[in-house]
């Protein structure tokens, strides 16, 4: 989630910017665009172009926007086209700059956390390789010492490297292949929303999207449905806009915000009784303008937690796998040769 922009963060936030002030200055949103198309960001200039050519033949933002796929975030197409609606754009805009700002600001802390997980992991793996090459150049003794199974030398260490970046890009590919289904990749979000240490940093992000998208649609006087629908969209976690249709029975009734949310059965209680108490007294744009820069705060810290887990995963996969290949040696270099002995005296 946090590393799948297809567009620089730091190119999302100055289009914003460049955005914002143009149509501020009283620019149309066509002129921004064609604008933007000429000196906008270098990675952006595309994807401008092409949308800039759709406005200038009457389409909708969100449709000229909508049809370039996954190339711009789930949360920029939702926003600028709430934006158009309700006649907020150049606010949208400034808001959706300090959003991919604040991600910006966590993505770097994100690599800067990651890296020290990231060494250890290639360091495990690298002794690991080392010492299957170095004992495939040693004298063998009978049996030979094999201390993970797939022999020594350079086809023992071509095997482990193998393995483990063949892993890695299985577990990659598949988590592509059910990404392409928003029902399974709903199926998969809610599975991680529920891992420890994943989940609360990814329910963090979820809901720091879904308060900001709320703070927009319902201050910009759209209908709850829409606004409901719409902030589901905006938290870029699939487990939350499939949840949509479980609340339509209450969307139908005309219920309160804090009943549908419920209904969604996808939010937490303290979150759910912030609502409900925003409701009661009549400010829920302003508390979820609050609700969506703390929960931005609270998935820094969740995210420093969970690189610092992901750190200590690999420490403990490196020393398991490393207690298990010294056994394996101790049996194969003192023990086989006591029980060949053994045999031979008779014993």
């Amino acid at each position: 989630m946090l590393l799948s922009a297809a567009v620089p963060l730091r190119d999302l936030m100055r289009f914003c910017r460049l955005a914002r002030h143009g149509l501020a200055a009283g620019l149309s949103l066509v002129d921004v665009f064609r604008q933007q198309a000429d000196r906008g960001p270098p990675s952006m200039r595309p994807i401008i172009a092409a949308v800039s050519e759709r406005l200038a033949r009457g389409d909708a933002l969100e449709d000229a926007l909508k049809a370039d796929g996954d190339c711009l975030p789930s949360l920029f197409v939702t926003m600028t086209a709430v934006g158009e609606q309700t006649g907020h754009l150049p606010d949208t805009f400034g808001e959706l700059e300090r959003y991919y700002e604040l991600q910006w600001t966590l993505r770097r802390r994100f690599l800067a956390e990651i890296v020290w997980p990231v060494f250890q992991f290639v360091m495990a793996v690298g002794v690991i390789t080392l010492m299957l090459l170095v004992l495939g150049m040693i004298p063998q003794a009978n049996p030979p010492l094999d201390p993970i199974g797939l022999g020594t030398g350079p086809k023992g260490a071509g095997t482990w490297l193998l393995l483990v970046f063949g892993i890695m890009a299985v577990s990659w590919g598949g988590c592509r292949l059910l990404a392409r289904s928003i029902r399974h990749k709903a199926a998969v979000d809610r599975i991680l929303l529920r891992v420890p240490v994943i989940g609360p940093c990814l329910e963090a992000f979820a809901l720091s999207r879904f308060c900001l998208g709320l703070r927009l649609t319902l201050g910009a006087g759209l209908p709850v449905k829409t606004a409901v629908k719409r902030s589901l969209d905006a938290t870029g976690n699939a487990a939350y806009p499939v949840r949509f249709e479980d609340a339509a029975a209450s969307l139908r009734r005309g219920d309160d915000l804090t009943t549908i949310l419920r209904a969604c059965a996808v939010f937490p209680h303290d979150f759910l009784d912030i609502v409900e108490n925003a409701e009661e007294a009549g400010r829920t744009p302003e508390v979820m303008e609050k609700q969506a820069e703390y929960y931005q705060e609270e998935s820094s810290v969740r995210l420093r937690v969970l690189m610092r887990m992901a750190g200590l995963g690999v420490w403990l996969a490196a020393a398991i796998l490393l207690v298990v290949m010294i056994f394996r040696i101790f049996i194969t270099a003192y023990l086989g040769p006591l029980d060949q002995l053994h045999k031979e005296l008779g014993v």
